[in-house]
């Protein structure tokens, strides 16, 4: 009689320890899937209306973006760039050309023969920004213009009408990346999978605005900036969260927090400061 109770207690032992087991790994397999299944995007909300881009979209929108910014350039002028970028190459930083030009290359398809620069130059996302806006600026009256006249006049291209179908998506983009509509810029997107280096985003900040004041507290990078700066800066990080493993970002009294994924909250970030914190660890998954 002991050793049948003896039986059973091992048995119930054990199915305990069993359904222990296949919780914890229904609970593991429940958070990776949910991560599989997220659908990795940035919108820019302006007015009511949505514009998308894929996360690597969005992080040459944010550096041509920023560039103007850095120029003193007005928020049209982004616009202007980021459509003939997204009509030239999708804005994606191609190595090659089409039978128009074969040799074209990079975000805005610069042709070396026609004097961009040279084929690495072209390529090199700063430099065709900075090339695209020495064109632009030269052309009298360009603010006014309509985006695909503008696009026309710097870009040359077989098909002049082409870039006004990216109008949209360039306004809402260059607003928020320049600061001018706070919290427009938001990403949704999987969990960090490394750590973060709080100096490889002081890095690219300033390749992006030039000199900034920063400073590193851990894992966060506090940058020194206010008013329409100081949102440029936070929407930059949102949109180039996925790169540099972004997981929080505190402008103005709001937070955009990566596993949040409900946008931009209150919080009780000061002004005067954006903080980025970047993850201490990688999560796999």
């Amino acid at each position: 009689m002991a050793r049948s109770r003896g039986l059973r207690r091992l048995l119930v032992l054990l199915l305990t320890l069993a359904l222990v087991i296949g919780g914890a790994y229904a609970a593991v397999f429940f958070v990776q899937r949910s991560e599989t299944l997220v659908s990795e995007r940035c919108i820019a909300v302006v007015g009511g209306g949505t514009a998308e881009l894929a996360p690597d979209q969005a992080v040459y929108a944010s550096l041509i973006t920023a560039v103007a910014v850095q120029r003193g350039l007005p928020p049209r002028a982004a616009t202007i760039a980021l459509a003939t970028a997204m009509q030239e190459s999708k804005l994606r930083n191609i190595d090659h050309g089409d039978q128009a030009g074969p040799d074209s290359r990079g975000l805005f398809q610069q042709r070396p023969s026609q004097g961009w620069g040279s084929e690495a130059q072209v390529m090199d996302p700063y430099y065709a920004a900075n090339a695209f806006y020495d064109a632009l600026v030269q052309i009298p009256g360009y603010e006014s213009m309509e985006i695909t006249e503008a696009a026309q006049r710097v870009q040359r291209s077989a098909f002049p009408t082409a870039y006004a179908q990216h109008e949209q998506m360039g306004r809402f983009f260059a607003s928020g990346l320049s600061g001018q509509t706070p919290e427009a810029v938001q990403c949704t997107l999987r969990s960090a999978v490394a750590a973060g280096d709080p100096g490889a985003v002081s890095a690219g900040l300033a390749q992006a605005y030039g000199p900034l004041v920063t400073a590193v507290e851990g894992q966060t990078l506090v940058v020194e900036a206010t008013g329409s700066q100081a949102w440029s800066v936070a929407q930059w990080a949102v949109a180039n969260a996925k790169g540099y493993e972004v997981t929080q970002v505190q402008v103005a009294g709001r937070t955009w927090d990566r596993g949040q994924r409900n946008g931009w909250q209150d919080s009780s970030g000061s002004d005067g400061q954006v903080r980025i914190t970047v993850s201490p660890v990688g999560v796999e998954g």
